[in-house]
């Protein structure tokens, strides 16, 4: 199954979704190797085994996870080809996600068109992950899209305050221009 074929399938199931991860930011101008593909969904019809049946059936492996009440995410279900990249389907629960799927647009993509997020949309779900690697996303995106910086300021006060405080870093460590 590609990313154009999910696609598909979930705009017929009627849901919502949009790739994130390292194919939007090489969309959108940073490139950086990954072996996945990941989209983010808000429908929990996602982490339910029924959802993917003929997935199952046509040969595809299906790992749902769902997070606990501590978890930032409601769960991932991975989808993994028996030849192709695998795939995880990102369920978030969090309301500013939700947005982010709306103002998605889709653009051309091997082949298709998909909903992949915007650059600032990108930038707030790697502020909200956390880690060494997205703080790096983060700085890639800075340099690779102008003003991202002007966009970003007021989309930040969604976040907790962990994740404004991770951008000030990011931002105070840059060069002045």
């Amino acid at each position: 199954m590609t990313i154009v074929q999910l696609s598909a399938r979930l705009d017929r199931d009627g849901i919502s979704h949009a790739v994130i991860g390292a194919v939007a930011l090489a969309v959108h101008g940073v490139l950086r190797a990954s072996d996945d593909v990941d989209l983010l969904v808000m429908d929990r019809r996602c982490l339910e085994a029924p959802t993917w049946s003929d997935v199952e059936n046509a040969g595809v492996g299906v790992d749902i996870r769902r997070g606990d009440s501590d978890d930032p995410l409601a769960g991932v279900t991975r989808l993994l080809p028996a030849t192709g990249t695998r795939i995880d389907i990102v369920v978030g629960r969090s309301a500013w996600q939700q947005t982010i799927l709306a103002r998605a647009p889709r653009v051309p993509l091997l082949g298709g068109h998909v909903p992949v997020a915007l650059p600032v949309d990108l930038v707030l779900l790697k502020l909200y992950a956390g880690g060494p690697q997205d703080a790096w996303d983060v700085q890639q995106m800075l340099d690779a899209v102008p003003n991202l910086a002007l966009e970003v300021e007021p989309a930040i006060t969604v976040l907790p305050k962990e994740c404004t405080a991770l951008w000030r870093q990011i931002v105070g460590a840059r060069p002045a221009p």
